[in-house]
């Protein structure tokens, strides 16, 4: 019997060995740049994404303008979900990215949030008010939700009157911190960080109409270093399925 394993033995490893460099071949993992109000549809995604193909989702999280520098200083991203379609066209016209991979896969819909219930009337009402000490916005340099928050003060006219009130996240996920905290009393978020089962799912919130505001846009794009990555390609192609669209509805965001 020892005999007859240790004969058997070379055989059936280089078969397992076979196995693995199969199953390696054809899964791979896949570095994304995903803008921060993306955060928890990628994060749901990733799971169905990783479960239907076997490639693994590797995601950092930040504000657009941030990780534009860093793609451009070499960093290792292959797919890139920005907040705006302005960023990844840039890129395009740099020959940063892989010809014909840009698309929109969702539109943004800007929020002004407090923590505390009935703060916010679901009106721009609490704003002209100003009587609060407090006003979160993201960096409007880096982060295309920030720069629709300034769009819509000024398009209120009270740029000047809260001026000396703004406190500026470096991204849309400090930017909401700042308010879930209590550091801020109100600030302008992304609905999908407030929004869950078709509704606002804490404090109170005032859904920011589409006219004051360039549309926020949001285009992804396999980048340079993705070209011969699988994992790179299949992502994308996931972007534009049912089961993303579903996700990528569920928090607020349109198609």
């Amino acid at each position: 019997m020892n005999l007859r394993a240790r004969h058997f033995a070379p055989s059936a490893l280089a078969a397992l060995i076979g196995c693995f460099a199969f199953t390696s071949a054809q899964a791979d993992d896949v570095q994304v740049a995903v803008a921060a109000n993306f955060t928890a549809p990628i994060q749901a995604i990733a799971k169905d994404f990783e479960k239907d193909t076997g490639h693994k989702v590797i995601a950092a999280y930040g504000a657009t303008g941030q990780f534009y520098t860093q793609i451009k200083n070499g960093a290792p991203f292959e797919v890139f979900l920005a907040a705006d379609d302005s960023t990844p066209e840039k890129l395009e016209k740099e020959r940063d990215i892989v010809p014909g991979s840009r698309f929109t896969y969702a539109i943004g819909t800007l929020a002004l949030w407090s923590a505390k219930d009935g703060y916010i009337n679901n009106t721009d009402e609490v704003l002209k008010q100003n009587q609060f000490k407090h006003l979160s916005i993201a960096n409007p340099k880096a982060a295309p939700y920030g720069l629709a928050a300034t769009q819509v003060l000024a398009k209120l006219g009270l740029t000047d009157a809260v001026k000396g009130k703004i406190v500026e996240g470096q991204n849309i996920t400090q930017a909401y911190q700042f308010v879930s905290t209590g550091n801020a009393e109100l600030g302008f978020v992304a609905l999908s960080q407030i929004y869950k089962d078709g509704k606002v799912s804490e404090g109170s919130a005032w859904l920011v109409p589409e006219a004051l505001h360039e549309p926020i846009k949001q285009d992804a794009v396999i980048l340079k270093k993705g070209e011969n990555n699988p994992a790179a390609k299949a992502l994308v192609d996931y972007l534009k399925g049912p089961k993303a669209a579903a996700i990528i509805k569920s928090y607020g965001y349109q198609l």
